[in-house]
């Protein structure tokens, strides 16, 4: 199970772990994932492929509901820009769920930026 994650979720967060150099690619997909455990690979049942993801710290609590963890993950789809530039439904903009990975950090959300837009970058103007 998993949901869009919020500020708040991420408190416990201690890294991120890349699978892949995050630095090549326009945009990842973030979602919270229920998990049994702080740290390690965490099992992934998307289509597409797993990213990265989040460790926890070692004080990190279950959630009181399902005994879980909640962990971030990141991800993309087959269907995806940086899989597929040509026959993309995103060759401009992003999914929701989708961030520029250069502004993610453990314990913030990340950000949507020009880059993750598939738009140029506007340069300042002087006045």
């Amino acid at each position: 199970m998993s949901a869009m994650p919020q500020e708040g979720d991420l408190a416990q967060e201690a890294e991120l772990v890349w699978l892949e150099d995050p630095a090549e690619l326009d945009y990842v997909r973030q979602a919270l994932d229920k998990v049994n455990t702080r740290r390690g690979k965490p099992r992934y049942e998307r289509d597409g492929r797993l990213i990265g993801y989040a460790n926890l710290t070692p004080k990190a609590p279950r959630s009181a509901d399902s005994g879980l963890f909640a962990r971030r993950t990141f991800y993309l789809l087959p269907h995806d820009r940086p899989n597929d530039p040509e026959d993309c439904p995103y060759a401009v903009g992003s999914p929701l769920e989708a961030v520029d990975p250069r502004t993610l950090r453990p314990g913030r959300l990340g950000e949507k930026t020009a880059r993750s837009q598939g738009t140029p970058e506007i340069a300042p103007t002087s006045t």
